[in-house]
């Protein structure tokens, strides 16, 4: 069995380079590797990407994107894109969008959460219609609890999408080609509930803290969305299911210092700590390759 990660003297023989070489790249933060465990560790799948975004060609001639974090709103990742000092700018409105950003050259990486309805899994790029981008590289950030949000005490008495139904509740709901309004979508099916019998907010949140806020405020009894979110408002979270919240981006792209800062200040145990206070996070398999093209 292959080893997920290599030494320094393996991954020498496995790029068919000197060791005193390999430790000139470290030293000059060319070649991607890890000191988590007091010495030098190369993932396997990180060195790969790394050769295969120095490729000789038409990719070699593209300018980079702008630093600019498109896609859903996830308030881990909007942290530690501040606190990294990325320099990356964030444009966050909805999956959808910044599915299509990052395919017009507009974002240099896009945060999505995106059930593919068929398959039962989320951020498939052949669904996402991202199969045909040659250098593409699906990145796992975290696995979020999401569920319903209803006000402190929960008035209604509300646990299921059938309880909003019956109850006559209002729901609060993400724009289009958000991931969480097709989410909604999906667990509306399963329901066997219609959507034109729901009573419906009069606009859609463009983001997790404002549909959050707008049941906060009185202007919708229940919502779908995450525990971090219902916890910023002090909100009743009803847990419905797990999903992944994935980062895209071109291959060159994950070697941009901006992304770079950011995966690495993601490594840190104050990371760790502030996904643990946000509630609702699985953080154990961030950074693990989910597509490399």
């Amino acid at each position: 069995m292959l080893n997920d990660y290599l030494t320094t003297a393996e991954v020498a023989e496995y790029l068919r380079l000197k060791e005193r070489k390999v430790y000139d790249l470290v030293r000059q933060g060319h070649i991607p590797c890890s000191r988590a465990t007091g010495k030098l560790l190369f993932p396997r799948q990180h060195i790969d990407m790394w050769v295969l975004s120095h490729l000789e060609g038409d990719q070699a001639q593209r300018q980079p994107p702008p630093p600019v974090l498109a896609g859903s709103q996830d308030p881990l990742l909007e942290w530690a894109v501040r606190e990294s000092g990325s320099d990356l700018a964030s444009l966050c409105h909805g999956s959808g969008d910044g599915v299509r950003r990052l395919l017009e050259g507009k974002a240099m990486l896009a945060g999505i959460h995106l059930l593919n309805a068929t398959s039962g899994r989320y951020n498939e790029p052949a669904a996402l219609g991202l199969g045909g981008v040659r250098d593409l590289i699906v990145l796992h950030w975290a696995t979020r609890r999401q569920g319903l949000l209803v006000a402190s005490g929960n008035p209604l008495g509300i646990r299921t999408l059938g309880d909003v139904a019956r109850q006559g509740a209002i729901l609060a709901h993400r724009q289009p080609g958000a991931g969480a309004a097709q989410l909604l979508h999906c667990l509306l099916q399963q329901a066997d509930l219609v959507p034109n019998t729901l009573q419906w907010a009069a606009h859609p949140s463009l983001s997790e803290d404002d549909l959050a806020l707008a049941i906060a405020q009185g202007e919708a009894d229940a919502g779908l969305g995450m525990e971090a979110a219902a916890q910023r408002q002090q909100l009743e979270f009803i847990s419905l299911v797990e999903e992944s919240f994935d980062v895209v981006m071109h291959r060159r792209s994950y070697f941009e210092p901006s992304v770079q800062a950011l995966f690495e200040f993601a490594r840190t145990s104050r990371f760790a700590q502030r996904a643990n206070t946000l509630k609702g996070y699985d953080v154990s398999r961030l950074g693990r390759v989910l597509y490399n093209a």
